[in-house]
Formats: C-alpha cells, sequence, structure tokens
C-alpha cells in the first residue's frame, strides 16, 4: 500500500507528502495516531514544501545579485542614512500602496545594498520582484524590439511587485530605449512599485534621456506616489582606516 501511495503522490505531484510519507505513518504507528492525524500532517508537510518551493523560485527568478539585507547594512559607517525611516519600509506598506522608492547619491553610499535589501524583505515576504541594472534592462527592451517580443516582456516586467532597476545614469541610451522604459514605467505607475537607485539628481535626467516634454510626464508619475532617499556621506568602498585619514569624508 506505501508504493502505490508514493506512485499516487507522485503522479499528482504532492511531493512534499512523498517525502514525509514513511516517517508519518512509521510515526502513526508507534504511536497510535489517528488517520486523521497522520493525514493532516502529511498536508502540512507539502504546504511547508510549497512555500519553500516558491519561496526559492521567487528568489532565483528576482537575480539578486548580493546577500544584503537590512540586518547587514552598516548604518553606523554612513551617518547619511536615516536608519528609522528604512526600518519602517522594511514593513511593505510602500510595496501595498504601489508607492515608489528613488535612492538618489554618490557612488559607494549603499543605494544599491538598501534598495536590495529591501526587495530582498519583499520576496521573502510573498511578494515577486526582479533586479536589473538599468543598461542590462534597457538592452533587453531594445533586443525585444527586433524579434518583436517587447508587448510580451513589457507585461512581464509590469508584473512584478516590485522592479528595482539599478544605477540609472550610467546609461548608453539609443530612442527606442528611452521610449520603451517611459512604456514600462507608464504601466507601472500606481499599480506597481519600483525602486530606482541613481547618482543623478531629478533636474539631471533630462540631460540623460533628451526629451523634455516625455521626462517631465516620467517624474510626474514617478513622484506622484513616491519617498526620495538622498544619501549624502562617503563611499562605504573606501578602507575605513583611509575615511578616517581623509579630513574631507
Amino acid at each position: 500500500m506505501k508504493e502505490k501511495l508514493h506512485q499516487l503522490m507522485e503522479m499528482l505531484k504532492l511531493k512534499g507528502m512523498a517525502k514525509s510519507l514513511d516517517s508519518v505513518l512509521l510515526k502513526a504507528e508507534k504511536e497510535g495516531t489517528s488517520t486523521c492525524e497522520a493525514l493532516y500532517t502529511l498536508l502540512l508537510e507539502e504546504q511547508r514544501y510549497r512555500e519553500e518551493t516558491s519561496l526559492k523560485n521567487r528568489l532565483q527568478n528576482a537575480k539578486i545579485p548580493r546577500d544584503w539585507t537590512v540586518h547587514t547594512f552598516p548604518f553606523d559607517l554612513q551617518p547619511g542614512v536615516n536608519k528609522t525611516q528604512i526600518m519602517d519600509l522594511c514593513g511593505l506598506s510602500f510595496v501595498q500602496r504601489a508607492d515608489n522608492l528613488i535612492f538618489i547619491g554618490d557612488p559607494g553610499v549603499g543605494k544599491t545594498g538598501l534598495a536590495i535589501s529591501l526587495l530582498r524583505q519583499a520576496i521573502l515576504s510573498g511578494y515577486r520582484g526582479r533586479f536589473y541594472n538599468a543598461q542590462d534592462l534597457l538592452d533587453e527592451l531594445y533586443a525585444s524590439l527586433a524579434d518583436r517580443t517587447t508587448p510580451k516582456l513589457l507585461k512581464t516586467l509590469a508584473g512584478y511587485d516590485i522592479l528595482l532597476i539599478d544605477e540609472v545614469g550610467y546609461l548608453s541610451l539609443k530612442p527606442e530605449q528611452v521610449n520603451a522604459f517611459f512604456k514600462l514605467m507608464g504601466e507601472r505607475y500606481g499599480r506597481k512599485s519600483t525602486l530606482i537607485t541613481t547618482n543623478l539628481d531629478y533636474c539631471d535626467w533630462y540631460d540623460l534621456f533628451k526629451k523634455k516634454s516625455l521626462v517631465d510626464a516620467l517624474l510626474d508619475r514617478l513622484k506622484h506616489y513616491c519617498t526620495t532617499i538622498r544619501i549624502n556621506g562617503h563611499s562605504l568602498r573606501v578602507p575605513k582606516k583611509d575615511c578616517e585619514n581623509d579630513p574631507s569624508s
């Protein structure tokens, strides 16, 4: 009968139940557990397995490049970051409201680390998210124009609960890329949260994207439901002893 149960669970793709079937049945025989209790335990194991598998898949699909979390961020080394504000954001109410977060600051001050930490927290809490380097995202959008898959790609990108676009500023842009990016931001507006890290203040976006009317519309949407986090401080990539000896730090 055990073999038949394993075969049936395999056919029904009940992998969590199949993995724990032998141990649960053995325990039930030893302790005289009721059939209902044994079945309940098996179902709990299936639920646990599916939740773990779902989380693993969400983390894998998010393409997060570093294992950073809010608990590993060196707040003590970067006084330009408001720790209370960041910890409040970890409650993820901004994702529920579909608000945006824009991190502005010089290279190395911790923008990407904080944004990745919030993205990871959202995924651990059950949301679907994705990390993109800004240039890679724009190149992927441009490549999709050649094989006419842009609508499909935009639909996928627009569907993420939280989309992190890193390093807006170090970009080489074609007009088609700019148009596709603005379309993506328009489709996410008011529906999903977008996180952007950049070394450019808002006024400098006009020089990057060139089209004033489109930048006006983009900023109008991004800043409507948005928290802007400006980080002023020294680069965290500089060795600590160098920072202490540097009078400009």
